[in-house]
C-alpha cells in the first residue's frame, strides 16, 4: 500500500485526506496483482534490450511462446515412454506395451490417447540429472543448473542455489506485449515434504522484477476464478474506476525527485494492475466459462486437466511461458505423494494418475494442432527424475537418475521421433544421453533467446552450464 504522509486536510485540487486513505483500497484488489505484475513493467526496457541484442540465428526463434507440464515425483520411464516388454517382469512392471500412430513406436498400455498423438512428439529416452533428492533434481531440472550440494532433500530457496528458472528467463530476455504477463506459474507451488516451497520456482538472482507469475487457483472447481482479479464485492467497477482516478491525483502531488524511481514503478505497476482488471479481453484470457464444455471435458475436470487447459488459453492470448504443475496436494498418501510411487505404483499408476495425465497430455496436443497453434507453442513434459528397473519392496519403484524420459512437442521440433535409448532393461542410457542444460539450451533456442545474456558480475557461468541445444530433433 502507498504510505503518503499528507499535512492538511485538503489536497490543492480538492482530494480529501481520508479520500486519499480510501484509495488504499486498491491494495486490496491492485496489490497482489502488482507483485504479479513486477516484472512486466520496471524491467520491460531491459528486456527489450537484451533481446533485441541476443543472436537469432536463420531457422531459429519458431516458436512464440512454451508450455512445460512439470509433474512432481518421477513418473516411472517403464510404464510410460519407455516399456521394456522383453525384460523381465519386475523389471517391465505390471503394465503391457501399445502400439503408437508412429510404426516402431510403443508406450505403455496405460496411455492409449497419447499413443494416438505420437506423431507429434519427440521423445528424449535417454535424460539424466545425476542428483537423487527430489528437491535439489527438481531444482536442476527447472534451471538448468545443479544444486548446491546434489542429492538435498526439502531444499530451499537462497543462494547460491538462485538461479532463474524458465520462466524468470524468458520474463527477463522477452519484451512483454500488451497487458498479460511475459511468463505465468500455476496452480499452485511445488512443495517439499516439510511443506517448505521448493528452490527453482522463480527468477532468483534476477530479482522480483522478473518472476513469473505465480497464479494460485481452482479451474477444476464450479466456482472457479482468479482471486487477484475478483473485485471485493462491496466495489461496484464505478467506484473501482473512481479510486483509480483519485490515486492518479494523488501521484501527481508526489515530490518530483520521486519520479522516475520507486514511485513511478508503483505508478506503472498499478496502472497495469488497473488494466487487467477492467479490460475484457485480458480477462478472457483466464476466463474458462468461455470453453465449450465438450473441450472441458476433453482435457478432463481435473485440476491438471483444467490447468493444462487454462495454459493453451494464456499461450493463445499472447503469454510466452506457462509452467504448470502437478504438485503435492493434501489428499496424496504420504508414502507416494503425487509421482513418487515408492508404493502401490501399479494402483495408483492405473486408477489415480495415468489417466488423468493421458487426457490433458493428449488433449493440449491434439487442441493445439486443430487451432493451427503446434508449430508455434512448444511443449515440454519434465519430471525431477525416473524410477528404477527393480522393484522397491514389493509394489513399488525408487529414484532413477541413469536414464529416464522427457518429451517435447511443437515450436519447430520434429514430430513421431524418438532421440535417445536406454538398456535392455531401462537402467543406463546408452545412446545420446542428454542432461538439463541441453534440453534448456533447446527451448531457449526454439524462442529465438540465448541464456548468455543474463550474465552479470558475479555470477559467471562457465559455456557447459548453458549446454547445446538438441539438434536432432529440431526441424
Amino acid at each position: 500500500m502507498l504510505t503518503i504522509e499528507a499535512r492538511g486536510p485538503r489536497l490543492c485540487d480538492g482530494v480529501s485526506r481520508r479520500e486519499m486513505l480510501r484509495v488504499g483500497g486498491l491494495s486490496a484488489l491492485g496489490l497482489s496483482l502488482s507483485q504479479m505484475l513486477a516484472g512486466t513493467a520496471a524491467a520491460r526496457d531491459a528486456r527489450a534490450t537484451a533481446a533485441a541484442q541476443a543472436p537469432i540465428a536463420a531457422g531459429q526463434g519458431r516458436a512464440k511462446s512454451c508450455i512445460v507440464l512439470f509433474l512432481m515425483g518421477g513418473p516411472p520411464q517403464h510404464s510410460t515412454w519407455d516399456p521394456k516388454p522383453e525384460a523381465a517382469a519386475e523389471v517391465r512392471g505390471e503394465f503391457g506395451p501399445i502400439a503408437t500412430n508412429v510404426p516402431g513406436t510403443q508406450f505403455c498400455e496405460l496411455m492409449p490417447m497419447l499413443a494416438r498423438q505420437a506423431d507429434k512428439l519427440a521423445v528424449l529416452r535417454a535424460v539424466s540429472t545425476g542428483d537423487n533428492a527430489h528437491s535439489s533434481s527438481g531444482y536442476y531440472m527447472l534451471t538448468g543448473r545443479p544444486h548446491q550440494p546434489m542429492n538435498r532433500e526439502n531444499a530451499n530457496p537462497g543462494a547460491p542455489n538462485d538461479w532463474p528458472n524458465l520462466g524468470g528467463v524468458v520474463q527477463q530476455l522477452s519484451p512483454s506485449g500488451g497487458d498479460l504477463p511475459t511468463a505465468v506459474r500455476l496452480p499452485k507451488h511445488i512443495f517439499n515434504t516439510d511443506g517448505s516451497v521448493w528452490a527453482g520456482q522463480d527468477a532468483g538472482f534476477l530479482g522480483r522484477n522478473a518472476d513469473p507469475w505465480m497464479l494460485r487457483c481452482e479451474p477444476a472447481s464450479p466456482d472457479y476464478h482468479i482471486p487477484e482479479f475478483k473485485l471485493p464485492v462491496e466495489l461496484s467497477a464505478d467506484r473501482f474506476a473512481h479510486r483509480f482516478s483519485l490515486l492518479g491525483q494523488m501521484n501527481r502531488h508526489l515530490d518530483s525527485a520521486n519520479r522516475g524511481g520507486v514511485i513511478e514503478h508503483y505508478d506503472g505497476l498499478t496502472r497495469q494492475a488497473f488494466d487487467l482488471l477492467s479490460s475484457g479481453p485480458s480477462r478472457r484470457a483466464f476466463d474458462l466459462a468461455a470453453e465449450t464444455d465438450a473441450t472441458r471435458d476433453r482435457y478432463g475436470r481435473t485440476q491438471f486437466g483444467q490447468s493444462t487447459l487454462l495454459a493453451r488459453r494464456l499461450v493463445e492470448a499472447g503469454v510466452r511461458l506457462v509452467q504448470v504443475n502437478w504438485f503435492r496436494g493434501p489428499e496424496e498418501p504420504n508414502d507416494a505423494p503425487c509421482w513418487d510411487s515408492h508404493s502401490k505404483e501399479a494402483d495408483r499408476l492405473k486408477n489415480v494418475l495415468m489417466p488423468p495425465m493421458d487426457q490433458a497430455f493428449s488433449a493440449l496436443l491434439e487442441d493445439l494442432a486443430a487451432r493451427g497453434l503446434l508449430d508455434e507453442t512448444l511443449v515440454l513434459f519434465a519430471t525431477e527424475f525416473g524410477r528404477t528397473p527393480g522393484s522397491q519392496g514389493s509394489d513399488g519403484r525408487d529414484h532413477h537418475i541413469f536414464g529416464f524420459s522427457v518429451w517435447m512437442a511443437g515450436g519447430g521440433l520434429k514430430r513421431g521421433v524418438v532421440h535417445g535409448a536406454t538398456d535392455e532393461i531401462g537402467f543406463h542410457a546408452v545412446e545420446d544421453r542428454h542432461y538439463v542444460t541441453d534440453i534448456h539450451a533447446t527451448i531457449l533456442r526454439q524462442l529465438g533467446l540465448d541464456s548468455r545474456q543474463l550474465e552479470i558480475p558475479g555470477r559467471k557461468r562457465l559455456d557447459i552450464d548453458h549446454g547445446s541445444a538438441i539438434e536432432e530433433i529440431i526441424a
